[in-house]
């Protein structure tokens, strides 16, 4: 998924902060100190990474996290630090990124999301995604969200399909070089007017803090 870190575009929009979301398996929450060592261990994880350029050492999964928080701050939402209800387990993050420059959709909102190989094969990111999106559209009253992968990405394509969006337009990604196996991409998008009722495991009702 493609998570850089974007302005401010859409913190005058935002009339209410969303610092926890509650689904029926997952909490979605602000980041904690507490969450820098298993965020690191999974961002250095090659498989997880698999879909990534490189992985991240400490120093940069570090600066990332801080990142992301901020983000909280200037646009009252963001990439959640997700975690499983009950346990308190943290399992990766997933929520909204703007677009990065020179991609299509550029400026508007991403989806997106990275769970650690333990939290695979269980919906946690259909589910968490599903959210999210009711944050994009229901909370900061966007007309469309975007979600981008390499055309590698499979799994992550499949999870975009699940959450009702279609393909948009495959490029080439400005920032990975040429030549690399994962430069091609796929953006997808889910417009407002077409949003429908995704399957049961990820259209439970989501609790908005």
């Amino acid at each position: 998924m493609g998570t850089g870190i974007g302005g401010d575009r859409y913190a005058v929009r935002v009339l209410r902060r969303f610092d926890t979301i509650r689904t029926p398996r997952l909490v979605m929450r602000r980041w904690r100190d507490g969450d820098r060592d298993a965020f690191a261990a999974m961002n250095a994880d090659p498989v997880v990474m698999r879909y990534f350029p490189a992985t991240l050492d400490r120093a940069a999964s570090d600066a990332y996290l801080d990142r992301l928080e901020d983000l909280f701050s200037r646009q009252g939402f963001g990439l959640w630090a997700l975690e499983v209800a009950g346990t308190g387990e943290f399992i990766g993050f997933t929520g909204l990124n703007p677009m990065p420059p020179g991609v299509p959709g550029a400026g508007g909102m991403e989806v997106g999301w990275r769970l650690a190989q333990r939290a695979w094969h269980h919906g946690y990111a259909t589910e968490a995604a599903a959210a999210a999106m009711d944050v994009g559209f229901d909370g900061a009253g966007l007309d469309e969200l975007w979600s981008m992968t390499a055309v590698l990405n499979e799994p992550s394509q499949a999870v975009m399909r699940r959450l009702g969006m279609t393909p948009y337009a495959r490029f080439d990604h400005p920032r990975i070089a040429a030549g690399h196996a994962l430069r091609p991409h796929v953006a997808y998008r889910l417009q407002r007017a077409r949003r429908r009722q995704a399957p049961a495991a990820a259209s439970q009702p989501s609790a908005l803090g």
